[in-house]
């Protein structure tokens, strides 16, 4: 039974972009012969197809690719499914090594790397293209489909880029030329989608970051790893220290942890055996393998575990601003959202079962209303559960009790909860706030997991009021997932315009002449005095340099000063929008920064 998909839902849009992916792996073939297929699936926005190519491709050659593309879509081919054996699959593609390996994982494919979309555990089946005058066949591919009727039914698809890729996404497999495209529903959906790339482009951290002098990734260090600038290094201590704060007011504890540890430790964690891969390689130290920490919850345990508790102590909140390593691969490390040693804003609470429910709804509040403070307002909820593959450790009824406490607390909040099947941690399942930026884009953010299973294979108890032994429920939190990922967030969400009490430079001095630089000198002094970063320009630029270079940098408030607002005690105040107001008395200047920043406002 066939049933009708809307062109303009998710599903509907996936066979757009899966269809334009095959009509890109048929142009690419026609146009270069010897191009051996990989895999091209559907993703996110759009497409891409991976090719075994001699030489990797260049912009004349996607030029060349998207109009051949034009052509195939005008003329109208259909697409025809029909189901094959293995050997007649072997023998249609024997000139695919790709394909014949994909054959062979019939069964085994997977999401991960893509393999799903051309191999299952059912029927293998080939779609061909065919010419839709004579029949005739023009084209044909390994896969699971659903495509579209035709290739007039893909309205609208633009090639982005091109890039290199491992096959089945493994650095031991040849790295093949993949080629990146979007398609939607309509030219005016895609004409949009483009309008928001072009606006992420202009508030993409990575350069914001250079343009304000905020941070770095200096070659000599290594991929993923940054050096935060004297600017970058104020923002960060500003929304470390102000975090600080409202978990001191929320009852929370500071601890702090080492960077390296034994690996037995992460032996009796379940890190080597389920997290390995994502870990650095150990070294070896007095003749045992010590590793870089890519978790700080199993020292936090140790903390909990080095004396005896009781129910009296719980709930337990401890936190830990504390460096983590994790081994990402290259092709995934993207500035300071994707990095390999980040800071975690780590927080472990170890409560009753019976305290479980309380503590997640409350935790869930305080999150959200932390996250507000930094200026995020708009979020979703998605909720991570387990599913029958064998990734998951403990048991089912833990999971089941743990999968209930979560799903009740997100639905307390009254926000939107999406499934995730699949997506929950080794050790327990999770709820992840997701939150959208300035324009529109989803960002994950905080996740708060429960565990049961960590407390038992740490033997973690505390004396209950009968005097009997329990076993604590540990739930895990970081609220901005790491300070390196929230900078950067805040960073294109602002698009690089911090609201003042962020901003590294609150306000700059702009004199008139160089005769008027004492007199803001003072000023700034007062504002100093206030707790405001201020400082003069005293460069030998002309004002309206200094001006610009002030925008340049986003520094919120500007105050000039001419020979009139000596005489009068005042400053002319200038807003990073542009707007002024003149002649304004020093002490009612003052008191409006003190206040902006003081209410976190955004100017």
């Amino acid at each position: 039974m066939v049933e009708a998909v809307a062109v303009d839902s998710e599903d509907g849009r996936a066979i757009v972009r899966h269809s334009a992916a095959h009509v890109m792996a048929q142009a690419v073939q026609e146009l270069f012969p010897e191009a051996r297929l990989g895999i091209g699936p559907p993703v996110e926005n759009g497409f891409y197809y991976d090719f075994e190519v001699a030489q990797p491709f260049t912009p004349e050659d996607l030029k060349r690719v998207e109009k051949r593309m034009r052509e195939i879509v005008k003329q109208g081919q259909r697409f025809a499914r029909r189901a094959v054996s293995d050997d007649e699959a072997r023998a249609e593609l024997a000139g695919e090594p790709y394909k014949l390996e994909l054959i062979g994982l019939k069964g085994l494919s997977s999401a991960d790397d893509g393999s799903d979309v051309e191999v299952g555990a059912g029927e293998l089946t080939i779609y061909d293209n065919l010419d839709p005058k004579s029949g005739e066949l023009c084209w044909k591919d390994l896969c699971r489909g659903p495509h579209v009727p035709t290739t007039r039914s893909i309205p609208a698809f633009k090639l982005m880029r091109t890039g290199g890729a491992y096959w089945r996404g493994s650095e031991k497999n040849p790295q093949l030329q993949r080629i990146y495209g979007t398609a939607w529903e309509s030219r005016e959906r895609q004409d949009a989608y483009l309008k928001l790339l072009e606006e992420a482009e202009k508030r993409d951290h990575r350069r914001l970051g250079s343009e304000l002098d905020l941070f770095s990734f200096p070659p000599e260090i290594g991929s993923g790893l940054a050096v935060f600038h004297p600017k970058g290094g104020i923002v960060r201590r500003v929304m470390e220290d102000y975090s600080r704060r409202r978990h001191e007011d929320a009852g929370y504890e500071f601890v702090n942890t080492p960077h390296i540890t034994k690996g037995d430790l992460f032996e009796v964690s379940g890190h080597l055996g389920w997290y390995k891969d994502d870990m650095f390689p150990p070294m070896e130290v007095d003749g045992g393998d010590y590793y870089l920490k890519p978790m700080n919850c199993p020292m936090h345990n140790l903390i909990f575990r080095a004396r005896g508790r009781s129910y009296r102590e719980l709930p337990l909140r401890l936190f830990e601003f504390g460096s983590v390593y994790r081994f990402e691969k290259s092709g995934v490390v993207h500035g300071l959202t994707r990095v390999r040693g980040m800071t975690q804003d780590d927080a472990h609470i170890y409560c009753t079962k019976e305290q479980m429910v309380g503590e997640l709804k409350n935790l869930l509040t305080f999150v959200l209303d932390l996250l507000r403070d930094y200026g995020l307002d708009e979020f979703f909820l998605e909720l991570s559960t387990k599913d029958d593959s064998e990734k998951f450790i403990g048991a089912d009824e833990d999971w089941a009790e743990a999968t209930a406490a979560l799903q009740e607390a997100a639905d307390e909040s009254g926000l939107d909860l999406v499934a995730d099947p699949g997506g929950a941690a080794f050790y327990g399942p999770k709820i992840s706030v997701q939150a959208k930026d300035a324009i529109g884009r989803t960002w994950q953010l905080s996740t708060i997991q429960v565990d049961f299973n960590q407390p038992k294979r740490f033997g973690l108890e505390y004396q209950a009021a009968d005097g009997s032994r329990q076993q604590p429920v540990m739930i895990h939190r970081a609220l901005f997932g790491s300070i390196e990922r929230f900078f950067g967030v805040l960073l294109e969400h602002y698009a690089g315009a911090m609201p003042p009490w962020l901003a590294p430079v609150q306000v700059t001095g702009i004199p008139i002449a160089d005769q008027h630089a004492p007199h803001l000198e003072k000023v700034m002094e007062l504002l100093r005095e206030r707790g405001i970063r201020a400082e003069v320009d005293e460069s030998d630029d002309r004002m309206q340099k200094k001006i610009r270079n002030a925008q340049k940098q986003k520094i919120p408030f500007m105050l000039l000063a001419g020979d009139a607002d000596v005489e009068a005690g005042a400053v002319s105040f200038r807003y990073r929008s542009g707007e002024q107001k003149n002649g304004v008395p020093i002490a009612e200047a003052i008191d409006e920064i003190v206040r902006a920043v003081e209410d976190r406002v955004q100017v």
